[in-house]
């Protein structure tokens, strides 16, 4: 419903940040890596989404727009709420998360705390074959000097994200890149480009 609000970041405290805009205040639920990048009295452009449950509705923002398309790909897994998926990212960076999802390591995912080895292990089985196994076109040519099969996985990551092949074929020929550098790698650069 909402893709993002653009304003004034006016308060921090433990419900969220606080964003006015047009006279209204919106408080949104945010990671706290987030909430400490936040800058005060500065304008700003918070991505969001939307939660309604039965007992609540909440907004949660994010500064960065991959950040969000990851968090709604996460509250799609049975398990995981906008709690748990919030802590996930406040762990870890979106690429890093993709790429231990990628990669199969659950280990690595109880780091986030409340993630168990049953739950990460739920999450790398549902959400494995929504990143890898999008149901997107062809992969797009790029002009670089990379290993097909990689750049082939980034892309469908990217494409699974939301982002327009367009987008994608530009970040990836824009990510300066070590030979044959794996689909983690390139996912990591692409995303930074795509994130200005």
């Amino acid at each position: 419903m909402y893709d993002y609000i653009r304003g004034k970041l006016i308060g921090k405290s433990r419900a969220g940040l606080t964003v006015e805009t047009g006279g209204i205040g919106y408080l949104l639920e945010v990671t706290a890596r987030d909430l400490a990048a936040a800058a005060i009295g500065e304008e700003g452009k918070v991505y969001t989404t939307l939660i309604h449950r039965e007992d609540k509705m909440s907004l949660c923002g994010f500064l960065q727009r991959e950040a969000r398309d990851i968090f709604n790909i996460l509250i799609s897994v049975s398990g995981v709420g906008s709690r748990m998926a919030l802590t996930l990212l406040d762990e870890f960076e979106p690429s890093e998360l993709i790429g231990l999802v990628i990669e199969g390591n659950f280990k690595e995912l109880t780091r986030a705390k409340g993630v168990g080895p049953k739950l990460a292990q739920k999450i790398i089985l549902e959400l494995k074959d929504k990143l890898m196994n999008y149901a997107g076109a062809a992969p797009v040519k790029t002009s670089t000097k990379q290993d097909a099969g990689a750049i082939e996985d980034a892309q469908t990551v990217l494409i699974s994200l939301g982002y327009s092949r367009d987008e994608i074929k530009s970040a990836i020929e824009k990510c300066t890149l070590k030979d044959n550098a794996c689909a983690e790698e390139i996912l990591k650069q692409a995303l930074k480009i795509l994130s200005v």
